[in-house]
């Protein structure tokens, strides 16, 4: 049995994301969403917000689990048995940052094999910062993620502009 484990903060999940989960279905028996706790990112979702967008994406597909994880890629797949990490690449500079990762955790982990996998073309545009900005600036953004993340989304702004009419901080 395949186990295949995408990574990401997935803040918010994409229609570019879930292009990528359900090609790599077709690949896999079993794809692991692993959505990340960020360190380094200022993320909009906080990380249990994210897996329940991602959980409600993929309701339907059986072969779709989600957890979160912290900490080194590797640790994640040998906990879930994956021996596959997807990753997508929409450019060049995509490309140069995740090939010495991909080295570093095949070092790590000398079984694992990182597959990259291209988006579609309606989708290699896209991405988490862009669609978060998008929607902060009042556009509409309901063409860049799924339906279930769309109400997220439009939920979270209106709390947050709720928050900053009571003069709450809205970072």
């Amino acid at each position: 049995m395949a186990v295949a484990i995408y990574p990401g903060t997935f803040d918010p999940l994409t229609r570019g994301h879930e292009d990528i989960v359900v090609r790599a279905v077709a690949l896999f028996d079993t794809v692991v969403l692993a959505v990340a706790r960020s360190r380094s990112k200022s993320t909009l979702f906080d990380l249990e917000e994210r897996m329940q967008i991602a959980r409600e994406v993929f309701s339907g597909e059986a072969r779709v689990r989600v957890i979160a994880f912290s900490g080194l890629l590797v640790d994640a797949m040998r906990e879930q048995g994956a021996t596959v990490a997807i990753r997508g690449v929409r450019s060049l500079s995509d490309f140069d940052y995740e090939t010495p990762m991909a080295a570093m955790n095949r070092r790590m982990m000398p079984t694992m094999e990182t597959i990259f996998l291209l988006p579609s073309a309606e989708t290699a545009h896209l991405s988490g910062t862009l669609v978060r900005e998008i929607a902060r600036m009042g556009g509409d953004y309901t063409a860049f993620v799924p339906a279930v993340a769309a109400q997220w989304l439009s939920r979270k702004l209106a709390k947050q502009g709720e928050q900053g009419e009571h003069g709450a901080g809205n970072d």
